[in-house]
C-alpha cells in the first residue's frame, strides 16, 4: 500500500507539474503575443478637430426602458454636452413601467436642449428590446436630422462627461473610423462580501482577453467588438449594412454591429475601441453580484454560439490558466517540491501581472491581482449557469422582459 500511495502522489506531482507548466508557457505567449490585450492602453486620445475642420452633426439615440434611477442625471449630462457641432438627442421610451418616459419629459424641458422623448411601440417578435427601440430611434433621427453625419448610440443609465463627444468626432474623422466605441467606466460597488472590487475589473479584464482592443483598432484584423454603452457610427455605414434590423435578434448586439460594421477580410472598415475613465461612466449597480450574475448568464452561453464542446474546452482551458499555477504553488510548498512550486508560482504572477493594469484602472491594490483565480472561478460557475438555463429553456431576464425566444442564430 505505501508503494501505491507513492505513485499516486508520484503521478500527481507529475500531472500538476505539466499543467503548471503549460499554464506558464501559456501566461507568457498571452503577455508577449496576445496584441498586448493586458495593458489597458487603448484610450481615447486629447484629439480636436482644426479650427477649420468642418463639425459633423450627431444625433444620440438612448433607448429606455424602466430607467427612472438614472435618465435624469443622463439627459442632464447630455444637454452640458460641450461639442461645436450639431447635436442632439432621441430618447425613445420602451413602454417603461416606472415612469422613465415621463421624467425624460420633464429633464428635456429644464435642460433646454434638443431632446426628443419618443413613446416606443410594442416588441415584434424576433427583435430583442433594446434594438427594437433603437431601431425605432435611429429612424426618428433620420426623419428630424437627415444631415446628421453620425449616430451616438448610447444606454440610459450612461454618463457622459461634458468633451467626450467632442473628442469621439475628432478621433473617427481623423481615422476614417465607421464605429468609436468607449467601454464605459463601471461601477465597483461592494458587490457583496467586497467582490465587486475583485469581479468588475476582472469582467473588464476578461472582455480585453477575448476581444483584444488593439486587435479590434487594427483594420487587417478580423477581430471586432464595441461596447454597447457609447458607439459613435457613422450613419452612412449603419444604412450600408442594413441598419440596425440586420442584427434585430443579437442579445451581445454591441459585438454583432461591430463585426458587421468592420465587414469581411478584402473589405474590412476601420472601427476603435477603447476604456473609459471618467469620459463615459456607467450609473448601473454593477458592482452587486446579483446584476454581474445576470448580466454573465444572459449572455455567456450564446457568446459561446451555444456550443456544449466549446463550454467544455472554456472550461477546461479556464480552470487550466487560471487555477493549475495557484494549486500547484499551494501544493508545490506542502509537500517540499521546488519546481512544483516555483512553475505554479510563475504562472500565477504572470497572472497577476497580465491584471495590474486594469485592476489599477479601478482603483484596485496590487496585491489583490493575485485573486484573479477567484473571479475566475465565480465567472465559471456563472457561465455554466447560462448554459444551465439554456438547456431547461428558462428565460434570460432583461429590463423586466425575457428573451427565451428571440432568435438563436443572430449571436452567431
Amino acid at each position: 500500500m505505501p508503494v501505491v500511495a507513492a505513485a499516486r502522489s508520484d503521478g500527481y506531482r507529475s500531472c500538476m507539474f505539466t499543467a503548471a507548466l503549460i499554464a506558464l508557457l501559456v501566461w507568457a505567449v498571452m503577455l508577449i503575443a496576445w496584441h498586448g490585450f493586458w495593458r489597458a492602453d487603448q484610450r481615447l486620445p486629447e484629439a480636436v478637430l482644426g479650427e477649420a475642420a468642418a463639425r459633423p452633426g450627431v444625433v444620440a439615440v438612448i433607448p429606455a426602458r424602466n430607467e427612472a434611477a438614472s435618465i435624469e442625471a443622463v439627459l442632464r449630462a447630455h444637454g452640458a454636452t460641450a461639442y461645436e457641432g450639431a447635436f442632439a438627442v432621441v430618447i425613445v421610451d420602451d413602454n417603461s413601467e416606472d415612469g422613465t418616459g415621463g421624467l425624460a419629459e420633464a429633464a428635456a424641458e429644464d435642460t433646454g436642449a434638443a431632446i426628443h422623448v419618443l413613446k416606443g411601440a410594442p416588441l415584434p417578435e424576433g427583435w430583442s428590446g433594446k434594438l427594437w427601440a433603437l431601431h425605432q430611434g435611429i429612424a426618428e433621427a433620420e426623419r428630424l436630422y437627415p444631415d446628421a453625419t453620425y449616430l451616438l448610440l448610447t444606454d440610459a443609465d450612461i454618463v457622459h462627461a461634458a468633451g467626450t463627444l467632442s473628442r469621439l468626432v475628432a478621433l473617427a474623422e481623423m481615422r476614417g473610423l465607421v464605429l468609436a466605441s468607449l467601454m464605459a467606466r463601471l461601477a465597483v460597488g461592494d458587490g457583496g462580501w467586497g467582490l465587486g472590487r475583485l469581479l468588475v475589473p476582472a469582467y473588464v479584464f476578461f472582455f480585453q482577453k477575448l476581444y483584444p482592443f488593439a486587435a479590434v483598432n487594427d483594420a487587417d484584423h478580423s477581430t471586432a467588438g464595441a461596447a454597447g454603452g457609447c458607439m459613435l457610427v457613422r450613419r452612412d455605414a449603419l444604412r450600408a449594412i442594413g441598419g440596425i434590423g440586420a442584427i434585430r435578434g443579437a442579445l451581445i448586439d454591441d459585438c454583432a454591429l461591430a463585426r458587421a460594421l468592420k465587414g469581411p477580410k478584402g473589405a474590412r472598415r476601420p472601427i476603435w475601441l477603447g476604456l473609459a475613465s471618467d469620459e463615459v461612466v456607467s450609473l448601473r449597480d454593477t458592482g452587486a453580484l446579483r446584476t454581474i450574475w445576470e448580466t454573465v448568464a444572459r449572455t455567456a452561453f450564446p457568446q459561446l454560439q451555444r456550443s456544449w464542446w466549446l463550454l467544455a474546452g472554456c472550461t477546461f482551458g479556464m480552470g487550466l490558466i487560471y487555477l493549475a499555477p495557484p494549486i500547484a504553488t499551494v501544493s508545490g510548498i506542502g509537500k517540499g517540491h521546488l519546481p512544483l512550486a516555483l512553475a505554479g508560482a510563475g504562472g500565477w504572477l504572470l497572472m497577476a501581472l497580465a491584471f495590474w493594469p486594469t485592476l489599477r484602472l479601478y482603483g484596485g491594490r496590487w496585491w489583490e491581482a493575485l485573486a484573479l483565480p477567484v473571479a475566475a472561478v465565480i465567472y465559471m460557475v456563472m457561465t455554466l449557469d447560462s448554459a444551465r438555463r439554456d438547456l431547461l429553456g428558462k428565460a434570460s431576464p432583461w429590463k423586466g422582459r425575457t428573451y427565451s425566444a428571440i432568435n438563436r442564430t443572430a449571436n452567431r
